[in-house]
């Protein structure tokens, strides 16, 4: 498989390599009236064994927010999922598939930081590499204290945004603040009252804390 160059348009659907396979991946430049930012941000989504893609609200939303910002964004599907190949591995594989997009967004624009974002699931995922891949920043989405195993997780050493829904019904939002608590370098925490696991009727607050998190760390407009 060729490996596809950066597109400069303002939408690109493509098939990078994986590990298992082609991944299906949407690369989105910076909004039109917004200035862009040497900026790269891959959202990661939420668990494909419970109807998760890359086409979930939450997760778009997400990626707007960041092109809202001048961010370029990098959504993708993980094995299994739409068109990209292989099979469901507990979050051992869908690491590894992060792991070449990563590395191919670095090859293909060395100018940029990159950022790591992911919701429910893609933000257990997005932890996992993050002191690995060493992102410029991490933005975890209702990340599922309790139901995945954190423990081996390293607190990425990079600004951290975390936003938690207070009625979420799948991630228990005393777990998640628990295992903050117990953090030697927390997160910036931002609980959202009276909002649910999806953000229903929330997506636009949501919109305004992860442009309000994130602002103080984009780097410098181009040009």
């Amino acid at each position: 498989m060729t490996t596809p160059a950066f597109p400069g348009d303002a939408s690109t659907a493509l098939t990078l390599q994986g590990p298992a396979g082609g991944l299906e991946a949407i690369v989105e430049a910076a909004e039109a009236d917004t200035p862009a930012r040497p900026l790269v941000a891959i959202v990661c989504h939420p668990l494909p064994t419970e109807g998760g893609t890359m086409h979930n609200k939450v997760v778009t939303m997400t990626a707007r927010s960041l092109r809202e910002s001048g961010a370029a964004t990098v959504r993708f599907n993980y094995r299994g999922v739409g068109q990209s190949e292989g099979e469901f591995d507990h979050g051992n594989g869908e690491a590894d598939d992060l792991r070449a997009v990563a590395a191919w967004v670095r090859a293909a624009r060395p100018d940029a930081q990159l950022w790591l974002a992911g919701f429910s699931f893609g933000a257990y995922v997005s932890l996992k590499l993050a002191d690995e891949l060493k992102p410029g920043m991490l933005i975890s989405i209702a990340p599922p204290a309790g139901r995945w195993d954190f423990a081996g997780i390293v607190p990425p050493d990079c600004p951290w945004l975390v936003i938690q829904g207070e009625a979420d019904e799948i991630v228990d939002p005393q777990a998640v603040y628990a295992w903050i608590d117990s953090l030697k370098q927390p997160p910036e925490l931002v609980r959202m009252p009276d909002t649910s696991h999806f953000f229903h009727r929330r997506l636009i607050d949501l919109r305004g804390a992860i442009k309000n998190g994130i602002k103080p760390y984009l780097p410098a407009e181009i040009g």
